[in-house]
């Protein structure tokens, strides 16, 4: 029982999270990079399959409804309201993230799979840092706040923790912490101009 009240404080943190954000691009204040939500859709499916692989448990529905509400952002990035310049860099982000399933194919363990993973999905966090740099404004600092405290509970909710099942959610608890502390720190510096 203690696993599925952890998933239910965490799919409350991620609708809070994803509603806040939701509503920051409606109202004109936010514009998601497409291609990082994207990423970040493809590979959180990649990894909700491989938490299935390592007994995840209930834990792993947050990870499913992310990688879907990632994807509806991707689409709402690209077709309404984001910026839509996507670099060198973004397209082999993408490029590497497709090879996280021939690797598992070959391999035959979703732990070098997640492995890349991680680190693909930490470089696609690059568009929206370097957007942020530039234009701290445009991204929702309390929607990362709570994304970063989603993906701790998707931690705790793991009935196996193991690498395949956690590592992914921790490193998305440190990118969206990283997020909110440069946003900070641009917004102040810009202040103080």
């Amino acid at each position: 029982m203690e696993k599925e009240i952890l998933t239910t404080i965490g799919i409350v943190f991620m609708l809070a999270s994803y509603g806040v954000y939701l509503y920051s691009i409606f109202k004109g204040d936010t514009r998601p990079h497409p291609f990082s939500w994207f990423v970040w859709g493809l590979l959180t499916a990649i990894i909700f399959f491989a938490q299935l692989s390592g007994d995840a448990g209930i834990g792993s529905l947050i990870t499913a409804l992310s990688a879907i509400i990632s994807f509806f952002i991707a689409m709402l990035g690209y077709l309404k309201r984001g910026d839509i310049t996507i670099s060198s860099s973004d397209k082999w982000i993408f490029a590497l993230s497709l090879l996280a399933i021939p690797l598992w194919y070959f391999t035959e363990t979703a732990l070098w799979s997640v492995i890349l993973i991680t680190l693909i999905d930490g470089a696609g966090f690059y568009p929206t840092y370097r957007k942020s740099w530039h234009n701290p404004d445009q991204e929702s600092s309390l929607s990362y706040v709570l994304g970063g405290l989603k993906h701790l509970f998707t931690i705790l909710a793991l009935e196996n923790l193991s690498i395949i099942t956690a590592l992914f959610p921790f490193s998305l608890v440190l990118t969206n912490f990283g997020l909110i502390t440069l946003i900070f720190i641009k917004k102040r510096g810009l202040k103080s101009v």
